[in-house]
C-alpha cells in the first residue's frame, strides 16, 4: 500500500523520526517492539528471516528496486517520498534510499538456543554498535552458532549495527542473558568450555585453545575500553589471548572476535595458522 507523502510532519512516520538520536532510539524500540532496516538489501534479510513489516519507508526513485517487496506485502503501508523529505523526518541522509520499521520477534529461550550449539560467542557489556554489528558479521562468515550478549551489553537490533552486520544479526540466533556473570552457569551445565579473551599472565594462546579441540566452546569478549568483569575472568574456564607483534597490546574486540571464531573453527583452521 504506497502512500505518498505530503508533509515531514504526518504522524503515520513517527518510527522514523530522529534516527540520529541514540538515547531515542534505545527508549523507543524496544519498548515499542520494533526495530529499523536500513537498505534494500538489509531490508529484503529480515525479511527472508521470517520478520514482520509494520511499514516501509522509501525514496521515489527506489520504488521500482524493491516492488516485489511491496507486491508480497500489500496490507503493509510504503511511505514514499522525495530524498529532501525524508532526510528532514529521520534527521540522515538515506543515501541507501529505502527502510522498514520491522516488528521485534520474541526473545529467544537460552538453553534452548545452547541445546544445539557447538560454538557459541558471548558478549559482555559491549556498548559500541559498529562493534556489535561487526562480531555478528565474523560469526555469521566463520560458522558461530550463536550469541548470547550480557544485560548491559548494546542491542544487535539497532540500526547501526543491522547494517554494519550486513543482515547477520538475522542470520545468527541470540539472546539476552537475564544475569550475568552468573549466566556462566547456564554454558558450563551445557557442556560448554568456556574462554575468556583477556592478557592474563596465565592465558593459553588462541592455538592452544583450538588445538584443545573441545566439543563445545563458548568465546568471551569483553568491553571496548575495561574488558572483562573481574567476576567473568574468574569464572570462565580458561582466559586466552591473541599474540601480538610489534609492541601492540591488543586487537580491537570486533577484529579479535574474527581472528578468535576462525582459528576455532571446528574444520581444522588452526593448522592453517600454524603453516
Amino acid at each position: 500500500m504506497i502512500v505518498h507523502l505530503e508533509d515531514a510532519a504526518d504522524p503515520r512516520v513517527s518510527d522514523y523520526v530522529s534516527l540520529t538520536d541514540v538515547q531515542l532510539r534505545k527508549v523507543k524500540e524496544p519498548a515499542e517492539g520494533l526495530y529499523i532496516a536500513e537498505s534494500p538489501k538489509v531490508v529484503r534479510r529480515a525479511l527472508a528471516a521470517g520478520h514482520e513489516p509494520r511499514s516501509f519507508f522509501l525514496a521515489e526513485k527506489r520504488l521500482p528496486e524493491v516492488q516485489d517487496v511491496l507486491e508480497a506485502h500489500p496490507d503493509v503501508p510504503a511511505f514514499v517520498g522525495t530524498g529532501a523529505m525524508l532526510e528532514e523526518i529521520t534527521g540522515i541522509n538515506l543515501h541507501r534510499g529505502a527502510m522498514a520499521a520491522m516488528h521485534r520477534p520474541a526473545a529467544l529461550h537460552v538453553p534452548s538456543l545452547l541445546a544445539g550449539a557447538r560454538r557459541v560467542a558471548v558478549l559482555e557489556n559491549i556498548s559500541d554498535h559498529t562493534n556489535i554489528g561487526a562480531i555478528f558479521r565474523s560469526a555469521a562468515a566463520l560458522g558461530i552458532d550463536a550469541v548470547l550478549i550480557s544485560p548491559s551489553c548494546g542491542d544487535p537490533l539497532y540500526r547501526r549495527s543491522i547494517r554494519v552486520s550486513m543482515g547477520a544479526v538475522f542470520q545468527v540466533p541470540w539472546a539476552r542473558l537475564p544475569l550475568w556473570p552468573a549466566g556462566l552457569d547456564l554454558l558450563h551445565e551445557a557442556g560448554f568450555t568456556t574462554a575468556a579473551l583477556a592478557l592474563e599472565p596465565d592465558s593459553l594462546t588462541i592455538l592452544e585453545l583450538a588445538a584443545r579441540k573441545d566439543a563445545k566452546l563458548a568465546l568471551i569478549l569483553g568491553s571496548e575500553g575495561n574488558g572483562l568483569s573481574a567476576e567473568t575472568l574468574a569464572g570462565a574456564g580458561h582466559t586466552v589471548m591473541i599474540p601480538m607483534f610489534a609492541g601492540v597490546d591488543s586487537l580491537n574486540v570486533a577484529a579479535a572476535s574474527a581472528v578468535a571464531f576462525f582459528a576455532t573453527t571446528p574444520d581444522g583452521a588452526a593448522g592453517r595458522l600454524e603453516a
